[in-house]
């Protein structure tokens, strides 16, 4: 049965490459050709007038329209990169930049490189690339990523890093204010039942500095004077719209928080990191369209745990470091603390509506 299965999933690859390549001779034929910007932390093709790999590839250059850009669309190309040469041998493509295609960080070099790569897949029967900076195998740009040959798609498809694991902390003794601190959070939204045990640890702060965001209060994360102060009259957050009945989100922008709601009444309200201003999370109403246990980014090579894809790239999923501002390329980070609650209180169509002020 095993076999089988593997076969199965074989067989259902090989029909979709298939008729991806389709697709692609289809486009082509109309004068039609895609080019891969990043929306969130993935990469995603837009159409684009051209026939040629040299089209294709001066239209990565131009980067997304306005319009592309207001809905999360990006690009790690610059005007400056200039292409030097462009060369096609059967199912390999050679592709030489000037010095700026090696610019930047290592992030941004990666997401270049990506962009590069899916572009060119499949265009022309094209399924290598070999890149160049002036002339030379630019070897050491993109770490993990040997650029001396060529390279495939499936190759930055594949992860080459370990699935990061939380850190395991000593937690303090049970404490009886801080038990209390936890009851007062559960009451009012913060956390869930279950979660008072005495031990001040990172989801207790996580849930004061989601309660401080809310609030509008100085972003802490621990229990100063004003926080305690407002703890002792605060009332559980109310959503920002009226809908009908059922499980929803809303990520409120401005205060870097995200509400789960039933049935119009927020279960929990957690700290979230959305988008920098280079690649802000695009306002507008949504629905998660996958639960993904183990995401992965394919432009910045690292592991998204606990997704919930609600737009392209743009999930709500698991992140080690999540500041108090914005701070990803688009997504919803969330600590581990949070995230799996998350994951399990969503489902498939639910909504998810991002607001810009409130």
């Amino acid at each position: 049965m095993r076999l089988a299965g593997s076969c199965a999933v074989v067989l259902a690859a090989a029909v979709l490459a298939l008729g991806g390549l389709k697709d692609a001779r289809a486009a082509e034929a109309k004068g039609t050709l895609r080019v891969a910007f990043l929306r969130g932390e993935q990469l995603a093709r837009v159409p684009r007038p051209g026939k040629t790999p040299t089209d294709a590839v001066r239209a990565l250059i131009a980067g997304p329209t306005a319009l592309e850009r207001s809905r999360g669309f990006r690009t790690y190309f610059t005007p400056r990169m200039k292409l030097r040469r462009l060369g096609v041998t059967g199912s390999l493509a050679t592709v030489d930049f000037n010095s700026a295609f090696a610019s930047g960080s290592g992030e941004r070099r990666a997401a270049r490189v990506g962009q590069l790569v899916r572009t060119l897949t499949r265009l022309h029967g094209i399924s290598r690339v070999q890149l160049l900076v002036e002339g030379a195998r630019p070897l050491g740009l993109v770490k993990g990523i040997s650029l001396g040959s060529p390279i495939t798609l499936r190759l930055l498809r594949m992860p080459n890093i370990p699935v990061p694991v939380p850190p395991q902390l000593r937690l303090p003794a049970p404490d009886p204010a801080t038990k209390r601190l936890q009851m007062r959070l559960i009451k009012l939204g913060y956390l869930i039942p279950g979660d008072a045990d005495g031990r001040f640890g990172p989801e207790t702060s996580d849930a004061i500095l989601a309660f401080q965001k809310w609030e509008r209060l100085s972003r802490t994360g621990v229990v100063n004077g004003p926080t305690r102060t407002r703890l002792a009259s605060a009332v559980r957050p109310t959503p920002i719209s009226r809908t009908v009945s059922g499980k929803r989100a809303e990520i409120l922008l401005a205060r870097q928080v995200a509400l789960l709601i039933r049935n119009n009444r927020v279960v929990r309200a957690i700290s979230v990191s959305t988008g920098k201003p280079s690649t802000p999370t695009p306002p507008g109403s949504y629905r998660v369209y996958a639960k993904i246990h183990r995401w992965w980014s394919t432009p910045f090579r690292e592991w998204l745990p606990w997704a919930l894809p609600f737009v392209g790239g743009i999930a709500f999923h698991e992140f080690q470091v999540v500041p108090t501002y914005p701070a990803s390329h688009g997504c919803v980070r969330q600590l581990p603390t949070v995230a799996q609650w998350t994951y399990h209180f969503a489902y498939v169509g639910m909504p998810v509506r991002v607001i810009a002020a409130a």
